[in-house]
C-alpha cells in the first residue's frame, strides 16, 4: 500500500459513495476535473497497488500469498483502466480476467480459514468493479458492462471528467440503473494546508501560518495549482529541485515560482 497516501475530505467521501454503490449492488458515476485525485483514492479503496502488482507476477504460490488473499477478501473489488480504443471482446476478456484473479484470491482466503466456498464462479466473489476513464468506452462497451451488471448483479463504478454523467442520459437502459453520482472536488483550503503541512514536514521542515513567508509561500501554490491535487504532486518534487540547486533553506513564493517555472501548468 502506498505510505505516502494522505487521506482528504474527497477521499473519505468518495469511500463512502463506493460504499453505498457496493452496498445496493448498482451503477455509480463519479466525475470531477482532471488531477483532482479521482484515481487514486479508487485505487486505494480497491488496494490495487497490491493487487496488481501481485496478480501480474501470477505464479508458483508461497505463503505470504495469504496476505495478498486478506486484502482482495477485504475489498471484493476490481479496479480497470481500459485501453484508448479498445476492443469490445479484449474489453470483456480483460474484465474477466481481473474478477476471476481477484475471486481466486478471495477463495483461497476463505479456504484458509475453514469456509465452505458454495460460489460456482470464482469472479462471483467481486462485488465491485470500478471503470477509470470511462470516456474511452463506446455505447456497445457500455451496453456490455450493463449486461455484465444486469447477468451477475455487480457493482459498477464509472469513473469520468466532468460532463460523463450528462453523455449517459442518452443511453436510457444504462441510465435507469444509475444508483448513485458523485462529484469528487478539488482540495478546500483546510486540506490544501493539511496537505501541505505534511509536505513541509516530509522535507525536514516545519510550516508556520503566523510566519508572513511560510504565507506567501502557501498563497502562491493555492494559486498556481488552484487546489489541484495533482498538480500539487508534480509541485513538490521541483521546489525541492529549486532549493538544492540553489542551496536554500527556505521555501519562499519565488522558490515556488521557480519550481512552477518547469512544469506545464493548463489553464
Amino acid at each position: 500500500m502506498n505510505q505516502n497516501f494522505i487521506i482528504t475530505k474527497e477521499h473519505r467521501r468518495f469511500t463512502e459513495f463506493a460504499n453505498a454503490v457496493r452496498k445496493d449492488k448498482t451503477i455509480g458515476i463519479c466525475h470531477g476535473e482532471a488531477g483532482v485525485g479521482k484515481t487514486l483514492s479508487a485505487r486505494r479503496y480497491t488496494h490495487w497497488d497490491d493487487l496488481e502488482p501481485f496478480i501480474t507476477r501470477w505464479g508458483p504460490r508461497d505463503d505470504d500469498d495469504a496476505r495478498f488473499y486478506a486484502i482482495a477478501n477485504r475489498t471484493r473489488s476490481v479496479f480497470y483502466t481500459p485501453e484508448v480504443l479498445c476492443r469490445h471482446k479484449e474489453l470483456i476478456s480483460d474484465i474477466d480476467h481481473w474478477l476471476s484473479k481477484v475471486g481466486v484470491c478471495v477463495d483461497g482466503h476463505l479456504t484458509g480459514n475453514g469456509k465452505v466456498d458454495k460460489t460456482f464462479r470464482f469472479a462471483d466473489h467481486v462485488e465491485l468493479l470500478i471503470i477509470d476513464e470511462a470516456e474511452r468506452l463506446t455505447p456497445t462497451a457500455l451496453e456490455l458492462l450493463r449486461d455484465i451488471h444486469d447477468r451477475t448483479n455487480i457493482a459498477i463504478i464509472l469513473i469520468g471528467m466532468p460532463g460523463i454523467d450528462q453523455r449517459f442520459r442518452h443511453y436510457p437502459q444504462l441510465y435507469s440503473r444509475l444508483g448513485f453520482a458523485h462529484q469528487y472536488r478539488a482540495l478546500g483550503r483546510e486540506e490544501l494546508l493539511f496537505v501541505l503541512d505534511r509536505r513541509w514536514k516530509r522535507m525536514g521542515k516545519k510550516l508556520d501560518l503566523d510566519d508572513f513567508t511560510d504565507a506567501q509561500a502557501i498563497a502562491a501554490i493555492e494559486r498556481i495549482t488552484r487546489r489541484n491535487f495533482r498538480l500539487l504532486e508534480r509541485h513538490f518534487p521541483q521546489i525541492n529541485r529549486v532549493l538544492k540547486l540553489n542551496q536554500l533553506e527556505t521555501i519562499t513564493d519565488d522558490v515556488i515560482e521557480a519550481a512552477a517555472s518547469t512544469l506545464i501548468i493548463g489553464n
